[in-house]
């Protein structure tokens, strides 16, 4: 499934097998769609035949759709319908290069200034798959193959720079195979890439039509002298001063954990414009290889050589603090990252990372430390997220998988409970309380990003220990479990961060967690091996969360009234030990 949002627009194109969907977001209705059949004429009772849709680009004055078209890949424009003109549907080019014959080979597009960039492999069999610029004002270029060894693209980005626009670059991240003989060493290596937008090749003698400019560089990512080496996803932030642009890269391990590291574009751009090349030990020449020549085709050849045959950096690019900014034993696949204004006028950025289960993590990052928000599962079955992408001026997280499209308010602000206690405490810069309920951000409402402590919401002193039974008093639920019959009993966790113990008699008791079936819920239990006398009375599940403490359950346990209960018969032991059969299976 692919998604294409054209920027300032209400329509979300969605492409399938020989269809592409075009949807108004604002009023969640489908506004057309354009029927794009296969038409290589290819006997299809030997191969299936199908047009799976690759690549949907807003490409120079149309829309700009390319599919598989039965393995001899075909591109589209298309002019969406507007007002009372009806939509045209134009058979444009061949595609290949483009869209990979094959739909579940590795691909990607992007477009800048008229020209569309893509990587993608040229046959059937996966191979001649490269980065290249495949049509547009410019020359078509590509790579040397050996530049590469068995690449698995994952993201390209092209980075503005308004004060010279032809020192701009587009960045290329994928991961290699790692040629690296010890059997110890990482099957994978990941990468940064650069080529120059001005880039139109070398002269006829030598490097025609290949990119002058390339070099790639190790993407590094390291917790405790470990790696994350699988490069998973990437979402580049631009910033208005290009330098202070940040990369969110996605890596998994081979211990099976995810990691998020953060680079800075300058420190990137150190690398690429200070580091040796690797195995190039004389001199380098003037300009340097690389770099943006608005004539490339007037290169030097002794500067091309350097790029041709030795176009890695000595030196690896390094993350923020030299650390992942976040490790979790989650197997995560996408990542996108949102902006955020405060109460206090104060940006603040907030991950959004997806499972390969569906489960969408909400994460906030406070002066680089993570902060989970909250756990979100979209369905109640399990089904690896393929695409994500971020509406933020309209709230949205839209969420693509095999067959469904889900659409996320980025807010949720309900979900935070009745209390200003349990909004502020959720620490999410969406959400503040407006007096009645936990709503999106207005001016004048009560958050409390920074700390997450809930004096904000009191006006007593900051050193007051909070204490308040949810209103009304939770309902206090009577239990008469017969003597020396097991029993136990819940309460709800409805924060991670919190600690839960259970009080009865004066004594605190740890609780037992528990996960339900809906797997992101789970249950706060005490058990109770065998009913006696000390246990009858009163119980309480309380939840202590920085300085907020409230009362979540309360039971009370009272001797059956009928006193022969008190010495059960065996049916009477056996269905209560049938009832504590249960808790094994939702604690594991």
């Amino acid at each position: 499934m692919v998604l294409f949002h054209p920027e300032g627009s209400d329509d979300l194109y969605i492409g399938g097998t020989n269809i592409v969907y075009r949807f108004d977001l604002e009023h969640s209705r489908l506004v057309e769609n354009y029927s794009l059949t296969p038409t290589s004429g290819q006997n299809c009772q030997v191969i299936p035949c199908e047009n799976i849709i690759t690549v949907i680009e807003q490409f120079q004055d149309s829309l700009f759709i390319c599919g598989t078209n039965e393995y001899l890949p075909l591109c589209w424009k298309v002019n969406p319908r507007v007002g009372n003109l009806s939509s045209r549907v134009i058979q444009y080019r061949d595609g290949a290069g483009i869209s990979p014959p094959v739909y579940t080979q590795n691909s990607l597009s992007l477009t800048v200034e008229g020209d569309l960039y893509a990587a993608t492999a040229l046959n059937r069999d996966g191979t001649s798959l490269q980065f290249r610029r495949k049509a547009g004002n410019r020359a078509s270029v590509w790579m040397h193959d050996k530049w590469l060894t068995d690449p698995t693209f994952v993201s390209a980005s092209w980075i503005r720079q308004r004060e010279d626009p032809d020192q701009e670059k587009i960045y290329l991240f994928f991961r290699e195979k790692n040629l690296d003989p010890n059997p110890d060493a990482d099957p994978w290596i990941s990468r940064i890439a650069r080529v120059c937008k001005v880039d139109e090749g070398g002269p006829k003698r030598f490097s025609q039509s290949i990119w002058t400019s390339f070099l790639k560089s190790r993407l590094a990512c390291r917790t405790q002298g470990l790696y994350f080496n699988h490069l998973q996803d990437v979402f580049v932030q631009p910033a208005d001063d290009w330098r202070a642009s940040r990369v969110y890269a996605l890596f998994t391990s081979s211990w099976n954990a995810s990691a998020v590291c953060v680079y800075s574009l300058d420190k990137i751009e150190a690398v690429f414009e200070g580091s040796s090349f690797r195995g190039w030990s004389k001199e380098i020449p003037n300009p340097r290889p690389g770099a943006c020549v608005a004539k490339s085709k007037g290169v030097p050849v002794e500067t091309l050589r350097i790029v041709k045959d030795h176009p890695e950096m000595s030196d690896w690019v390094w993350p923020l603090h030299q650390a992942p900014f976040y490790v979790s034993d989650s197997a995560y696949a996408k990542i996108v990252v949102d902006t955020v204004t405060a109460v206090d006028g104060r940006p603040h950025n907030v991950l959004f990372l997806a499972t390969d289960k569906g489960i969408i993590h909400k994460i906030l990052e406070d002066n680089f430390t993570p902060f989970v928000i909250s756990e979100i599962r979209l369905f109640n079955h399990s089904a690896p997220v393929q695409s994500m992408k971020l509406l933020s001026n309209k709230g949205k997280l839209l969420v693509g998988f095999r067959d469904q499209v889900a659409q996320l308010d980025l807010r949720g602000c309900q979900g935070y409970g009745a209390s200003c206690a349990d909004c502020v405490l959720a620490r999410d810069p969406y959400c503040a309380w407006s007096g009645s309920a936990c709503a999106p951000v207005v001016r004048g409402a009560i958050q409390n990003i920074d700390e997450g402590t809930v004096d904000v919401c009191h006006h007593s002193g900051t050193d007051q220990q909070y204490r308040r039974p949810p209103s009304p008093d939770p309902s206090v639920v009577s239990h008469s479990p017969p003597m020396g019959t097991p029993f136990y009993l819940s309460c709800p966790v409805r924060s991670r961060h919190a600690s839960y113990t259970w009080e009865h008699g004066g004594r605190s008791s740890p609780c037992v967690t528990a996960q339900t079936q809906l797997q992101t819920q789970y249950d706060c239990l005490h058990l109770i091996p065998a009913v006696r006398e000390e246990h009858y009375g009163t119980f309480e599940c309380i939840s202590t969360e920085r300085n907020y403490t409230q009362v979540l359950r309360s039971y009370r346990l009272r001797p059956p009234v009928d006193s022969r209960a008190a010495r059960p018969s065996r049916p009477a032991v056996t269905a209560a030990l049938a009832g504590l059969a249960l808790v094994p299976v939702l604690w594991h």
